[in-house]
């Protein structure tokens, strides 16, 4: 069997450089405004995983720089989640969902035996599981934010009715940011009738069996559902409360409780102690 789905060589690179090029031309004839961004991606994943490959080869051996090097996983998608949802110094609150999720569950997975204590395990395991945390915690961030914007006026509502900030904001919108766990979902209903995940391949292309594949994609889409859950939840709790907020102005949710309901209460008893008004029978 071979160890490869891809044949290597030079019609690969071109290859490669076609479908950027592809990507690019489609987004800047639609207007999607991400076409720099497309080749810029492009560019730095070829030089990252270039970098990650050799050092990967360098660290497996020892259990202290693997370690390492899942924490410094988490600290990229720190970074890059925090810049998605707030683009200012608070964006560090991003790595609570991101390293609560993931590296609870590689923990737990680690202690009960399931993974072996081994850098060529753990790294995969943990990189798969701290992407999926990351990724739900972009998308519920900026979903919340969205939905806070959009919705100014029922937050405010929610706060002239007596509710706290945190709870007028998750009552609005908890909905939009839960729905960062739909495409962890679809692609856990359609495993193996749409799509073949890398872990499936990867575990096949290895030499183990077509069943050990399937078992394996089957743990590792459970720990992603597990671990975005968690991921989404804590980032919909973190926005609420005010920490993660974006650059540009406060978020509804950091309002005081006060904000609204003074004004109507003074309002009222002003009224009601002018005189000429007729009392309330």
């Amino acid at each position: 069997m071979t160890s490869t789905i891809l044949v290597l060589g030079p019609k690969l690179a071109i290859a490669l450089a076609l479908l950027t090029a592809a990507a690019v031309a489609v987004a800047i004839v639609g207007r999607l405004g991400h076409g720099r961004q497309i080749a810029v991606a492009a560019a730095r994943a070829a030089l990252q995983l270039a970098a990650v490959s050799l050092m990967i080869t360098a660290i497996i051996s020892s259990l202290w720089a693997t370690a390492a090097f899942v924490l410094l996983m988490c600290a990229v998608a720190t970074v890059t989640s925090g810049r998605r949802i707030t683009g200012g110094r608070n964006g560090w609150w991003a790595g609570v969902p991101i390293a609560t999720a993931s590296l609870t569950v590689v923990a737990a997975l680690l202690l009960a035996g399931l993974v072996p204590l081994r850098g060529i395990a753990i790294i995969p395991i943990a990189g798969i599981l701290t992407g999926g945390a990351m990724t739900a915690t972009s998308l519920a961030g900026r979903r919340f934010n969205d939905d806070l914007r959009a919705r100014r006026g029922e937050v405010e509502a929610a706060l002239a009715l007596g509710l706290l900030p945190r709870d007028a904001a998750l009552l609005v919108c908890r909905p939009a940011a839960s729905q960062a766990l739909i495409p962890a979902l679809d692609q856990t209903r359609t495993v193996g009738l749409v799509t073949l995940p890398g872990a499936f391949v990867g575990v096949l292309l290895g030499g183990a069996s077509p069943l050990t594949a399937g078992i394996t994609q089957l743990f590792v889409l459970v720990g992603l559902l597990a671990v975005e859950a968690t991921a989404i939840v804590l980032t919909i709790e973190l926005m609420a409360r005010g920490r993660l907020r974006p650059r540009s102005s406060a978020t509804q949710a950091s309002l005081p409780r006060n904000a609204i309901t003074p004004h109507i209460t003074s309002m009222s008893l002003d009224q009601s102690v002018r005189p000429g008004w007729p009392s309330a029978p």
